[in-house]
């Protein structure tokens, strides 16, 4: 009897532990710590010592998870709404709010206190003011009110790199901008293809996201200016940040293979092609950055 209560109490700490772990938004953080090194790698213009890389990563991910969760606590009762967000543990009851909202200030505070006492203070500024401006700009007051809220907002998610690039330099360069400006402008055709599949969902809970609140061709149109836009600052970042062939040619190819999925949107409009663009701009994002830093490391080697 002993054993089995143990093993009841066991699996439903595991759970708890799960459910704020989901809290945190693991997904979106594993993205943004993929562009986090390759920037610390530009910014060094070699390999960064292994503890600066783990505390910055650990940091990034204490503030992100913190601004993320502080989102799951606002946004509980559209999310109870939305088919794709119903099994939140806040929806499910599975964590309090008030547990939740607690769990989510702590995580910020610690993110603060380990970036500004073992990496730099202007990290963990920037680190602060990405997971503020989440919170406060874009899921307290765009997310409901503008269909332009996830280009806005996307400047939370492009901080990252800035906060990567601080650690390293205890500065912020025109590399560095460029940089976060690529996920800025990556951000709209990526998150609008995602929300193109689940425009039902947002129209639902009356969020103005983009696909809900505009026709297929306009939203598509949209993405494929933006990708646009995107392609041609990949290129400026060529001889902005000195970088190589192996990181022109990536840029170059990547840039056309987003263009081709995103004109085939344009064409098609369908929420299954939408997903293939989704699928394709993770994909995008994470052998773009990955090519930046190992440009860096095979020149410099």
């Amino acid at each position: 009897m002993n054993l089995l209560v143990g093993t009841v109490g066991r699996r439903s700490g595991i759970r708890v532990v799960g459910s704020y772990v989901a809290l945190m938004k693991p997904r979106i953080i594993e993205l943004l710590l993929i562009t986090t090194v390759p920037a610390m790698i530009v910014a060094k213009q070699g390999v960064p010592s292994v503890w600066l890389v783990f505390l910055t990563l650990a940091g990034g991910t204490l503030s992100a998870g913190g601004a993320n969760a502080v989102n799951m606590w606002v946004d509980r009762d559209i999310d109870s709404i939305m088919k794709r967000t119903q099994k939140r543990p806040l929806v499910t009851g599975e964590i309090s709010p008030s547990a939740a909202l607690a769990f989510a200030i702590s995580l910020e505070v610690a993110a603060f206190l380990e970036l500004a006492l073992l990496v730099n203070v202007l990290s963990a500024l920037l680190a602060l003011s990405a997971a503020l401006f989440y919170i406060f700009v874009y899921t307290l007051w765009l997310k409901r009110t503008s269909s332009q809220n996830i280009v806005i907002g996307g400047a939370a998610g492009a901080a990252p790199v800035l906060v990567g690039w601080a650690a390293v330099t205890n500065s912020v360069s025109l590399t560095a901008v460029v940089m976060f400006l690529i996920i800025f402008l990556w951000t709209p055709p990526h998150f609008w293809a995602l929300a193109f599949r689940y425009k039902d969902d947002y129209a639902r809970a009356n969020v103005p996201m983009l696909p809900a609140v505009a026709s297929p061709r306009k939203t598509a149109g949209e993405i494929v200016l933006y990708t646009v836009i995107l392609w041609i600052v990949t290129l400026l970042l060529v001889p902005i940040a000195h970088l190589g062939p192996i990181y022109s040619v990536t840029a170059l190819a990547l840039g056309g293979g987003f263009l081709g999925y995103a004109i085939l949107l344009y064409r098609n409009c369908s929420p299954k092609v939408a997903m293939r663009v989704f699928s394709f701009s993770i994909s995008y994002l994470t052998l773009l950055f990955l090519a930046m830093g190992i440009d860096i490391l095979v020149r410099h080697h």
